[in-house]
């Protein structure tokens, strides 16, 4: 219950900053308020509640300090602006991170091709168009973090990895929930019928 009203706060704060960014390139789904909902919290489901309490207080600082994190997020990936850290010691916990994740990423490719490939693209050579990869966008958002919350998420990850488990798939299990399936599967099936 508790992680549930900490993911609810969170959103209500990222919404409010997510539909205030002006980017280079129009997001849809700022004009889809449940669809980034829904998107988020599957995302936030997957964190420990340390980690949850911690980022909603970098929010609450932001928002504090007249701080837009999304927008901060945005420019990062348009290359607007310089890196948000320049710790070494940050710069190596976020290339872990990273580098997890898009293995992570990798395996979930490999499972549900189609599905993922609705998705963002991995890397920039794969770019298309005005799409972020799904590197950069994570790289950029890992930089919004403050540190106490990268230090939460990387210790979230680590134990995750030592589990064995995949947190990309347990993200996309609530997201595909979310959008009313009842396993990847089945969203993976949907995802072949709607592209033939």
């Amino acid at each position: 219950m508790e992680k549930e009203k900490l993911i609810t706060q969170i959103l209500e704060i990222e919404l409010e900053m997510f539909v205030s960014v002006r980017s280079r390139y129009p997001v849809a789904c700022q004009e889809d308020p449940e669809g980034f909902r829904v998107m988020r919290s599957a995302q936030f489901v997957a964190w420990s509640e340390e980690t949850l309490q911690s980022y909603l207080s970098d929010l609450k600082n932001a928002v504090d300090d007249g701080r837009n994190l999304m927008t901060l997020k945005y420019a990062r990936m348009e290359n607007l602006i310089p890196p948000l850290h320049e710790n070494p010691q940050i710069d190596n916990m976020l290339n872990e991170i990273v580098g997890v994740q898009m293995a992570w990423q990798k395996e979930m490719f490999a499972k549900y091709p189609v599905l993922m490939s609705r998705g963002r693209p991995l890397t920039d050579t794969e770019k298309q168009a005005a799409d972020t990869s799904f590197k950069t966008y994570l790289r950029c958002e890992l930089e919004t973090y403050s540190l106490m919350t990268l230090t939460h998420h990387f210790r979230d990850i680590m134990v995750k990895r030592s589990q064995e488990k995949n947190m990309t798939e347990e993200i996309y299990v609530h997201m595909v929930s979310g959008l009313g399936y009842s396993d990847l599967e089945e969203a993976e099936a949907a995802a072949g019928k709607s592209k033939a």
